[in-house]
């Protein structure tokens, strides 16, 4: 008898359905077909000694298990819990009741026992989407599969769990979860806020402007200057996540495997900060089936580079087209999948090796050329796409031990969400997806980020007197037009290009010289 299953398996951030067919024929062995990674072969020996634990075995002939579609790759051990149902039930070892109406997953242990899965969710939505009734997966995963309305989602601990459900001799009750209101519940709950930064009120400032426009920032700075602390209270100020971008968020972490046996809804921004040690493929994502790397895992979020320099050039420079194109598409011979990588990226470096040039009060002991040889391990295309270049300064004694209380996060991100409020309204009519200043088009910024004469001639001035190159002219304009929609102007005053012109270090020509 031909029995079968219905899995899934997950491509880039979507699932696809697979179909598992099980015949037990004349003959002797077990055969999986269907383009099965080694991880999917290898179950026969899990299912052998799982179904054998509880008393049941796997027939002495020819067992053929077929993953349909057969041209598309499956890789990963979640595949055991349907292949040992269906092997029990071709043999008629087992009835069952609505075989066919649940998507079954789940890694086996040699003792019966399952192990969670990845990619819970995509899967749970697939299921959905096709009209299933449920969803039988390892209890580890079935808050976040849970997550998903309208599907019932049953939680199983072991095999024997799974056969006593399947055949109506267990009632396992779905789990249900209140998804938006769960959401709200947890929606902002950070555990830093700016309030516990004392001082440091041109880099708040800085931080502010690069929430409000959606810019990419690199702060420049002495070591225990703050640069660390600052970048991870960014999120604290971003917009809080709409439901829709939650999901997306935490269907790349599920695909990832990073959500753990809580796997709830993911309610605040995502701060990924990876070590200078990481690797191309970590960082952009890869693999024979592709995973999402780093960049994708702070999709909505913000990833942050510490000691930029330190990293590989190799690695930075795979970041320049998903910080232009916001996603990541990784080809291989039978597949394309697109990731997205909408991110902030917040760089951090010191000034020069020792850390102390420019310094008010420590002596650099670089010998000369080093300051200039340390940026140039950044190249220029990349710092091309960071629009606020700032230096950051130790904090001094009297600004540490004061008592008066810093603004808390919750006052700035007010100020952001009335900014970007205006610019969703300003791009509204745009037919690509630009929705904050940062994402505008060379094209949009002419039209957008228009200067009277007074404005034009202060960027001129400044532009010719403080060297600052051709690259900086575009970016310039941008945060020019977020501080005006901080202030609420309609047009960008001198003042505000005044300003936005400071947050261009690393474009003076005369910058490494001090």
């Amino acid at each position: 008898m031909i029995s079968k299953t219905f899995g899934s398996s997950v491509y880039g951030v979507d699932a696809t359905l697979i179909e598992i067919e099980v015949n037990v024929l004349t003959g002797k062995n077990l055969y999986v077909v269907g383009l099965p990674d080694s991880a999917i072969k290898e179950s026969e020996h899990r299912v052998e000694s799982a179904v054998k634990h509880f008393g049941y075995a796997i027939p002495r002939q020819k067992v053929v298990v077929n993953l349909a579609p057969a041209e598309a790759k499956k890789e990963g051990a979640a595949f055991d819990l349907p292949i040992a149902l269906s092997i029990l039930q071709s043999s008629g070892q087992i009835g069952a009741r609505d075989f066919d109406k649940y998507i079954i997953l789940g890694e086996l242990s040699l003792d019966g026992k399952l192990r969670p899965i990845k990619g819970a969710l995509p899967i749970a939505i697939e299921a959905r989407k096709n009209g299933f009734k449920g969803f039988i997966l390892p209890v580890e995963n079935a808050k976040e599969a849970a997550i998903v309305n309208n599907l019932d989602v049953i939680g199983v601990s072991t095999l024997l769990e799974a056969i006593e459900f399947i055949q109506g001799d267990k009632e396992i009750q779905p789990l249900k979860i209140e998804t938006r209101e769960l959401f709200n519940d947890t929606l902002d709950h950070y555990e830093v806020d700016f309030s516990q930064v004392q001082g440091q009120e041109n880099m708040k400032r800085a931080m502010e402007i690069a929430a409000a426009g959606g810019h990419n920032v690199i702060m420049v700075g002495p070591p225990g200057a703050g640069k660390t602390m600052l970048a991870k209270r960014l999120p604290t100020i971003l917009p809080s996540l709409g439901l829709q971008e939650a999901l997306e968020t935490t269907k790349i972490h599920s695909v990832a495997g990073k959500l753990g046996s809580n796997g709830q809804l993911i309610s605040t921004r995502p701060f990924r900060a990876p070590h200078h040690t990481i690797s191309d493929a970590a960082l952009v994502g890869g693999g024979g089936i592709p995973q999402p790397g780093e960049i994708s895992l702070s999709h909505n979020g913000v990833l942050f580079l510490d000691e930029l320099p330190e990293y590989k050039r190799t690695v930075l420079e795979v970041m320049r087209q998903p910080l232009e194109e916001r996603k990541v598409t990784i080809s291989r011979a039978r597949m394309s999948v697109d990731f997205p990588a909408n991110f902030m990226l917040i760089a951090s470096m010191n000034p020069c090796p020792c850390g102390y040039h420019n310094h008010p009060e420590k002596e650099c002991t670089c010998p000369p050329g080093a300051v200039q040889r340390y940026l140039n391990k950044v190249s220029g295309p990349l710092l091309d796409r960071i629009d606020l270049h700032v230096e950051v300064t130790p904090v001094s004694f009297e600004e540490m031990t004061e008592v008066k209380p810093a603004e808390s996060s919750e006052a700035i991100r007010e100020r952001v969400i009335e900014a970007r409020k205006i610019q969703e309204e300003r791009f509204k009519d745009f037919t690509n997806a630009v929705h904050c200043n940062a994402m505008m088009p060379s094209q949009l910024v002419k039209q957008v980020c228009v200067l009277d004469a007074l404005g034009k001639n202060l960027l001129k001035a400044a532009m010719d007197r403080l060297g600052l190159s051709a690259r900086a002219y575009d970016r310039i304009l941008k945060v020019g037009r977020t501080i005006a929609d901080l202030a609420g102007s309609e047009n960008i005053k001198a003042e505000h290009i005044a300003e936005a012109i400071q947050y261009r270090s690393l474009d003076r020509e005369s910058w490494a010289e001090g």
